[in-house]
């Protein structure tokens, strides 16, 4: 009880929020070693509510021989008209969008807080994650290798659903006399809606989207990224024999202190650190996909001729050429997120006056995360030969990349836990927007919110929350529902604002500064 007064003394002082956060932990720390049952009473009292929504979000209808989630074709099927509809404009600014990034066209003086790379920083950092390593070796151990082809294919038409959604994030966003602004899919909702005669609509479709934010932010952006992360720790420090197999904890709290850090200086702590995090992922995983590729140059041709060829005759175990479209859409869609509107809360943040900078910036995502990274681990499991064994998820991929190196699972652990950590600093961003979304701008809100973000990561790390991470599962997908309904019906702003932008950029008005 002595802990809770202390807590709530320092709340009234937002400087002292990370001692307040150290303040709580020991007590979570006990209460976790004197109640290891808990996880099992709440997966009970959770599971009969998480199972009825995560089969509403997750309906599957038979297709072939497999079953084919209808919220992955809701994806896949807006990807596809957003692409139509603007014209391939993945690829026709593929370039434009490199240019924005290096800042060749960013003015110091536009509203905003961070600048396009940080913001495709930060967004890239919710997304790329467990699903690139793990994901991918469940989707081609199920769809064979041509599953690689039919995910390369919905990355590419969901950098246009990116593009569409982060637009309209801008464009819509709430700026604030302080300098910081609030944006992403429940502003867009709302105002976008009003200028159509359907505010009513869109403040509920906004709400909507908001709730489930919340949720999602909570379970899979916090909870599962601390629990896989302490599980990938725990291997590689000895398995059932290591310290800290049964101290959850004491992990969880050291991770949460090195969240509540980042986390509670705002989303321009949280860019700095992930310009920096996200890079060096990408060099770790990608640099050692590359190793291995060239080490085994001689099979590329080879394996891609698998991937081309598994496509439309079905080599998988299970579905054969609709099995493989299904796992490598599925596997795109879990992946980068596009049409979910979570990247778009991130990317609202950026300094620009013209909305559709961000939206250019943003389609890189789907290709870094999809195209590039998700190709390569599935490369490293063809060309390695371990497809087909008996292995699947991180496991698979684990096995792959230790063929090559002995001391590969070191770095998997490193680059599991680093993927987890940048996950959660842009999760807890999504949810404490879609929190003010709801509540209100209220500084005391918002250091309420991080602090509880900061205890689900210890949570997280010490329970076995399946129907919890199910359930947090269906509420990121179900954001998709409300966004992609705004996607549809705001999508002639955004046509309009290209239209305005590219006029400018063929004028001379838009120019690029020189940055010394």
């Amino acid at each position: 009880m002595g802990d809770i007064l202390n807590f709530r003394r320092l709340l009234r002082t937002p400087g002292l929020a990370i001692a307040a956060l150290i303040t709580l932990l020991p007590s979570i720390a006990r209460a976790q070693e004197e109640a290891m049952g808990i996880d099992e009473k709440i997966n009970e009292l959770i599971s009969p509510v998480s199972n009825v929504i995560v089969n509403v979000i997750f309906y599957s209808v038979p297709l072939g021989d497999t079953a084919f989630p209808l919220i992955v074709g809701w994806l896949v099927i807006a990807a596809t008209v957003f692409t139509l509809y603007f014209g391939f404009i993945q690829f026709r600014y593929f370039g434009h969008a490199i240019s924005l990034v290096k800042g060749d066209y960013s003015n110091p003086d536009d509203a905003g807080e961070v600048s396009h790379f940080q913001a495709l920083a930060t967004a890239l950092s919710g997304t790329v994650g467990l699903g690139n390593i793990a994901g991918v070796a469940v989707a081609v151990s199920i769809g064979g290798a041509g599953a690689t082809f039919w995910m390369i294919l919905a990355g590419l038409l969901g950098m246009a659903s990116k593009f569409t959604e982060c637009t309209l994030g801008v464009k819509f966003r709430n700026e604030y006399g302080d300098g910081t602004v609030s944006g992403g899919p429940m502003y867009y909702l709302e105002k976008g809606f009003a200028l159509k005669n359907m505010a009513g609509l869109g403040k509920g479709l906004g709400v909507f989207f908001a709730v489930c934010c919340i949720g999602g932010a909570v379970g899979g952006g916090n909870m599962f990224q601390a629990n896989q992360s302490f599980q990938q720790f725990v291997n590689v420090t000895g398995g059932e024999a290591s310290f800290f197999a049964d101290k959850g904890w004491l992990f969880g709290i050291v991770m949460a202190l090195i969240v509540g850090v980042v986390i509670i200086g705002g989303i321009k702590s949280i860019a700095r650190v992930t310009e920096k995090v996200v890079p060096f992922m990408a060099v770790i995983y990608v640099g050692a996909a590359l190793v291995i590729i060239l080490m085994n140059y001689d099979m590329v041709g080879w394996a891609f001729g698998q991937i081309f060829s598994g496509a439309f005759t079905g080599e998988g175990v299970a579905g054969g050429v609709i099995g493989a479209l299904i796992q490598g859409f599925k596997r795109a869609a879990f992946s980068n997120e596009a049409g979910i509107g979570s990247a778009s809360i991130a990317h609202s943040a950026v300094r620009t006056k013209e909305p559709i900078t961000e939206g250019f910036v943003s389609l890189l995502e789907p290709f870094i995360d999809t195209v590039v990274i998700c190709t390569m681990t599935a490369l490293v499991i063809i060309i390695t030969g371990k497809l087909g064994s008996d292995l699947t998820g991180v496991a698979l991929t684990s096995s792959a990349f230790e063929s090559a190196f002995a001391w590969f699972p070191y770095v998997l652990a490193v680059a599991v836990i680093l993927f987890a950590f940048s996950t959660m600093i842009s999760w807890s961003y999504y949810g404490l927007k879609a929190w003010t979304y709801l509540v209100g701008e209220d500084k005391k809100m918002e250091l309420i919110f991080k602090l509880v973000f900061c205890l689900f990561v210890v949570l997280g790390a010490s329970m076995s929350l399946g129907p919890v991470i199910d359930f947090s599962d269906s509420m990121i997908f179900a954001m998709a529902i409300p966004n992609i309904i705004g996607l549809y019906v705001l999508m002639p702003f955004v046509k309009a604002e290209l239209e305005q932008y590219t006029a400018k950029l063929a004028s001379g008005e838009i120019r690029k500064f020189k940055h010394t």
